[in-house]
């Protein structure tokens, strides 16, 4: 007993640790990159970020005043910080506020390091190295902080995958800084933001949905399956083939994107000859089971 009691802590140690080494890792590459392609490419990410360097920008051109970006990043954090901690899990946003504390500091310590001068690639490249960090915050459990948690809100509570969402409200940040630094920076940062959103939805799909439509010789078996591995329910009904004339069995199901694949392979390891349609699901209302967020 006190062996399986000591074995399963371990357990739950090692896993910590590694969520701690890749959240420290995502805020180390999330300030390498502010300061690496969005400091060389003048651009404003959008989001929190995009304020913060936005506020800088301004104090540094009208004001002549270079103020830390930690010294603003941190205290916007907050009120997202508070909604994140009452509505979304306090473990979750302690996490997070980890990630946006470290990677506040780590920007305003880490050297400038330019990898390329080309605009564009700036906005593309470093677009993509901001969503996989962000991806890989959101998948162990944490996110970016920002917009991040009010994005994941709108997400447990209306069910929808609200990240272009926040792509939209960015806009009106980046035309800001369109109108008092040129709108050719501007133009880039979306670019920046869309290719970050883009990489960020390919890599975390947890709001994202799926229908499948089954059809099966086995019907209960298949459901006992995706009941098991989803905690989704299913809806049986009955068809018939119009080639063969044959009653059909057909199970109507949603599935979160990330759980297709194994669904699937679990239905075929049931039933080889299974008839499989996966469709994309926009949004979908009513009783959806949702892991919870801690």
């Amino acid at each position: 007993m006190n062996r399986s009691i000591k074995s399963e802590t371990k357990k739950k140690l090692y896993a910590e640790l590694r969520m701690f080494f890749f959240l420290t890792l995502a805020a180390a590459i999330i300030a390498f990159n502010l300061r690496s392609f969005v400091r060389v490419g003048g651009l404003f990410p959008g989001g929190f970020t995009g304020l913060t360097i936005l506020f800088q920008q301004i104090g540094r051109e009208f004001f002549n005043l270079e103020i830390p970006y930690s010294l603003l990043y941190l205290p916007l954090n907050l009120i997202p910080a508070y909604i994140g901690f009452k509505h979304i899990g306090k473990k979750f946003t302690l996490y997070s506020f980890y990630v946006v504390f470290l990677s506040g500091i780590l920007t305003d310590i880490f050297p400038p390091i330019t990898i390329t001068y080309d605009t564009l690639l700036v906005a593309i490249f470093g677009g993509m190295i901001n969503g996989v960090a962000i991806s890989l915050c959101l998948v162990n459990g944490a996110s970016g902080g920002g917009t991040d948690f009010i994005s994941i809100y709108f997400s447990e509570k209306k069910g929808i995958d609200a990240w272009n969402y926040i792509l939209a409200a960015n806009v009106v940040i980046l035309t800001t800084a369109g109108i008092l630094f040129g709108f050719d920076k501007a133009l880039y940062s979306i670019i920046y933001q869309f290719t970050s959103t883009q990489v960020i939805q390919t890599m975390f799909k947890r709001y994202q949905k799926d229908t499948l439509l089954i059809i099966t010789s086995q019907p209960q078996a298949v459901y006992g399956k995706i009941r098991e591995l989803t905690h989704h329910d299913a809806t049986l009904i009955q068809g018939t083939g119009c080639f063969e004339g044959a009653e059909r069995n057909i199970l109507y199901s949603v599935v979160g994107r990330e759980q297709v694949d194994k669904v699937i392979a679990a239905i075929k390891k049931i039933d080889e000859k299974a008839f499989i349609n996966v469709i994309r699901t926009e949004q979908i209302n009513g009783r959806f089971y949702k892991v919870p967020t801690k």
